[in-house]
């Protein structure tokens, strides 16, 4: 690991300075994903600007009857707080599907939706990735690519975003709250994430040296009956091979639902949604709004088993959902 320096900021005004300063500092909240990226030389910043003792913490209740969950708080306070569990279970159950309880005591909810892929090819600062150096080619795409993109890469890089959290706030249309030193701002999750097209390396839209403050979760997303389900490798602390957040009223047809591990972002699935709305919700809907989805779908030669995949989860789970209901 290279030498970096070390400042603890005492309020949001004095991180933003120290970033801005330049030298290529970064923020550190848990240091979860940065401070493993740096052990392997993937990440080596100047300078860490400890934002985790700032008063950014906790969960409250929103005047439209949503929540607002603060930048550091803990992924184990987010999970476990009553108003989370009762009024947005599915992302309750998506916090506790990722990492290990130690894991989840350290990482905060902004770094989790900040974190960065963890595609193997990433990770290995001898590979080519687009991602980490720019216009040094996709080794993936070519390569070992089993648990990799099926929906919205490109020939510049085929990563899937790992968080599970950001899934199931895709599915609740959150909202990202930030500060920089111009002021405030916010982005919907729905355009926090660019699309990967030609430029992998811009992993989000917030402007430079934002500072995120509190995700919100907006009260006409609230969904109590909502479920996160996670298909991985093996029982505990493994990324999602494919991962979906859902929520389903029988009575309209209406549904919330995003999908992880399958593109470079959480996969708001709107054309699933779509088709839900347009007849009787039954195991053949069900099916019609999994082939609407996943029609976009360009699996890679060793993947195409996702999208067989993701097509049985989304029944399964819509099924779930629809038997739930005592309508």
């Amino acid at each position: 690991m290279k030498e970096f320096a070390y400042r603890r900021a005492t309020e949001v005004r004095d991180a933003l300075a120290l970033v801005a300063a330049g030298d290529g500092a970064r923020y550190l909240s848990g240091g979860t994903n940065l401070v493993d990226l740096m052990k392997t030389g993937v990440e080596a910043p100047a300078r860490l600007v400890d934002v985790r003792f700032l008063p950014l913490d906790g969960v409250r209740e929103a005047a439209d009857g949503g929540l607002v969950i603060g930048a550091t708080t803990t992924n184990s306070d987010a999970a476990a707080h009553p108003e989370v569990r009762r009024r947005f279970p599915a992302l309750s159950e998506a916090i506790l599907a990722g990492a290990s309880g130690q894991l989840r005591n350290m990482a905060t909810v902004a770094g989790n939706l900040l974190q960065r892929t963890r595609c193997g090819y990433f990770a290995d600062p001898s590979q080519a990735c687009n991602k980490r150096v720019p216009g040094s080619g996709c080794a993936a795409i070519t390569g070992e690519h089993h648990n990799h993109a099926v929906l919205g890469w490109s020939r510049h890089c085929a990563a899937t975003h790992a968080s599970d959290m950001a899934v199931a706030m895709a599915a609740f249309d959150a909202v990202v709250h930030y500060e920089t030193l111009d002021g405030p701002g916010e982005l919907p999750l729905s355009e926090f994430y660019p699309p990967v097209g030609d430029t992998p390396d811009r992993e989000t839209a917030l402007p430079p040296g934002a500072l995120i403050t509190a995700i919100a979760l907006p009260g006409s997303a609230v969904s109590p009956r909502s479920r996160y389900r996670k298909v991985r490798e093996r029982a505990s602390y493994a990324f999602a091979t494919v991962s979906i957040a859902a929520d389903l009223d029988v009575h309209t047809g209406s549904a919330r639902i995003a999908l992880g591990g399958v593109a470079s972002r959480p996969w708001r699935a709107l054309r699933a949604e779509a088709v839900l709305r347009e007849g009787p919700l039954t195991a053949d809907r069900f099916r019609a709004a999994a082939d609407a989805e996943l029609s976009a779908a360009e699996p890679l030669p060793g993947n195409g088993y996702k999208v067989t995949l993701a097509r049985n989860l989304i029944v399964a789970v819509l099924t779930e959902l629809a038997d739930r209901d005592p309508a």
